[in-house]
């Protein structure tokens, strides 16, 4: 067939098929053919384009992080996916923006910086030094070529540059900081009165138009999040584990014998010596150190201690002082003429002199510990469990390649990668963008479940490996999927009807409050307005102060300061829906009489770099207002042009 088209392929209707193919080649290049047509863009900033591959993955490494920092504490469904997503991107633009103007201003960031950057972040170290292979584990998981991630980090340090020169620029005078410790160190005489607002509550009922206009203006509460349904292949320990032979004993006693050192301790021996030092200043210094430790031999051999030769005669004072004693030691750990000298000596004998580039030394072993070594029997089931480890090591990164490579190329099923590498297919129930239990709630598999290439696409996931260091890794697909959607008003009528009961209950007890507090204005003391409800002692806060609810506090400082003869009063909803009348009747300044100088210092930095970041966070706001900005995250963003 292929020679009968190319014997039709001739003449003029060949060459008009050639310059159709080449003009679609010379106006967009190659690329176009293998790109699918472009990207797409979730967001231009002054013509500068941030591709949604590159979202999705700051989104992913963002939850990464959250994970990390937060550990056992970490709740996806406490995270508004959509806020999240918003987050991300106005970070994205702001870093666009602050690049765009260091370039402006000329700033640039070395390769010696870029590899400095790259050598000191722990991310890519192994026991505390840079390791290749763990850079470039970690960019694969990352989805970068070391290229990719060196132009971002190039991208980062240059932005940060402008930042640090902002920063820097701040200087905080003497008055600023005492005014600053002023309010820092302010003290206020608190007290306060809960209002509850369950006892000012009605049964009184609510009209549907009241329902359904709280469900129109919070739709979002009762909205249910975009959810997949997933099979995958889960490849681990365990699985690999069941799958490898244990080892044989041959294999077990082979370790044991080239590895004995591990398993039991070397002879060592306690010994002690004098030292004659080489006098620098003789011609003949070293003749002299040699004769001089030849005479402390004979004095010994002749009787007398070793130890009372070595306080006369040692220039090794630690030593000399306890009798000449060095301790207990193992071959290698001395110098090498020593070491053959004294373990070649036997237990109570005084060596030779023996010439080290210390000088000229004589040894005496007190005692002979010999070597030992644990059983094979002893130690065959720590040697069984290091060579599994071995094994299921050298045999995760074999199968891990293999299950990528046969998802990728049969890419809309998971069976032949299964029956392969016998892992069984699993499935999950509904699993929400916001993450679902275990493995199926972390950030990188939650990222690849809701893509657009498994979800819309139909295609298996690349393989994730969730944690750095785990031997784990996971194939998945999306066998079902619901947009997000919100639940039908008859479906959480009652939910409404329980809200708007405690928002009626607490606009009561907010008209309660300012009445209490027209009274108090007038002169009634707390006592007097409280009735049955409780009030509590009077304290004295710092800002940070614990014991107080969060919102009384910030109340309290927010307060003006009272009157020589009286108090200032506010009110505050508290979280648990009640509300506090709160009373300010006293205010103590701080004075930072307590700081020294160096403590000044410190303060009077931290003032400068909060309000240098207050400056920065303003030249990040007029760099944004002024710049041409257009969004396009879709449902889950502004969709906002600027």
């Amino acid at each position: 067939m292929l020679q009968s088209i190319r014997e039709r392929a001739q003449g003029w209707i060949a060459w008009v098929i050639v310059v159709l193919i080449a003009i679609p080649f010379a106006l967009w290049g190659i690329d176009s053919y293998f790109q699918g047509g472009g990207k797409t863009v979730v967001a231009s900033v002054a013509g500068q384009d941030i591709a949604r591959s590159d979202f999705e993955r700051q989104l992913q490494n963002t939850r990464m992080m959250l994970r990390e920092q937060l550990g056992a504490a970490y709740d996806p469904a406490l995270i508004d996916d959509g806020d999240l997503r918003r987050e991300v991107l106005e970070s994205m633009i702001r870093d666009l923006l602050l690049l765009e103007r260091s370039h402006q201003m000329g700033l640039r960031a070395s390769n010696d910086e870029i590899r400095i950057a790259i050598m000191t972040n722990p991310a890519f170290q192994v026991d505390g030094r840079f390791g290749k292979e763990a850079y470039e584990r970690t960019l694969s998981i990352q989805g970068l070529s070391p290229a990719q991630f060196e132009a971002r980090l190039r991208q980062r340090l240059v932005g940060s540059q402008l930042e640090r020169a902002v920063r820097a620029s701040e200087l905080v005078t003497e008055a600023e900081l005492d005014e600053a410790l002023r309010l820092l160190g302010q003290e206020r005489e608190v007290r306060f009165l809960r209002i509850e607002a369950a006892e000012l509550g009605s049964d009184e009922p609510f009209s549907e138009a009241e329902i359904a206009a709280y469900y129109d203006a919070h739709g979002a509460r009762f909205e249910v999040p975009e959810q997949v349904k997933l099979e995958y292949l889960l490849l681990d320990e365990e699985a690999i584990a069941a799958a490898a032979p244990p080892p044989s004993d041959a294999e077990l006693r082979q370790r044991y014998e080239a590895e004995q050192a591990r398993f039991g301790e070397p002879e060592r021996r306690v010994v002690r010596h004098i030292l004659v030092a080489i006098p620098g200043d003789a011609e003949d210094g070293e003749a002299q150190a040699r004769q001089a430790a030849e005479s402390a031999r004979e004095r010994i051999l002749a009787g007398e201690p070793f130890e009372d030769v070595a306080r006369a005669v040692s220039v090794d004072a630690e030593s000399a002082a306890n009798g000449g004693l060095i301790g207990e030691i193992q071959a290698g750990l001395m110098d090498a003429s020593f070491d053959a000298a004294a373990f070649e000596l036997p237990q109570g004998e005084v060596s030779a002199p023996v010439r080290t580039p210390f000088g000229y030394h004589l040894i005496l072993v007190d005692e002979i510990k010999s070597a030992s070594v644990e059983p094979f029997e002893e130690v065959r089931d720590q040697l069984v469990a290091e060579a599994a480890e071995q094994q299921i090591e050298a045999l995760y990164y074999d199968w891990a390649e293999r299950l990528a490579t046969m998802t990728y190329e049969a890419a809309d099923t998971l069976a032949p990668a299964a029956e392969a590498l016998g892992l069984e297919i699993q499935s999950s129930d509904w699993v929400p963008r916001t993450g679902g239990e275990g493995l199926l709630g972390h950030p990188r598999v939650i990222s690849a479940a809701f893509s657009d290439e498994v979800v819309r696409e139909g295609l298996n996931s690349e393989l994730i490996e969730p944690e750095r260091g785990r031997f784990q890794a996971i194939v998945l697909r999306v066998t079902d999927h619901r947009d997000a959607t919100v639940h039908p008003l008859a479906d959480v009528r009652e939910e409404i009807v329980a809200a708007l009961r405690e928002e009626r209950a607490q606009r009561a007890a907010v008209a309660r409050a300012d009445e209490l507090i027209a009274r108090l204005e007038q002169g009634a003391s707390l006592e007097d307005v409280a009735g049955d409800w409780p009030v509590s002692a009077s304290r004295t806060v710092g800002r940070n102060a614990p014991g107080l609810p969060d919102e009384v506090r910030a109340l309290a400082f927010d307060l003006p300061r009272p009157g020589d003869d009286g108090a200032s009063y506010g009110r505050v909803a508290l979280l648990d829906g009640d509300v506090a009348v709160v009373a300010v009747t006293q205010v103590i300044d701080g004075t930072g009489e307590d700081l020294g100088p160096a403590q000044r210092v410190q303060e009077a930095d931290a003032l400068g770099g909060l309000i240098a970041r207050g400056y920065f966070d303003q030249m990040l706001a007029d760099m944004a207002a002024r710049a041409e900005i257009e969004r396009n995250l879709g449902d889950a963003g502004s969709g906002a042009d600027e």
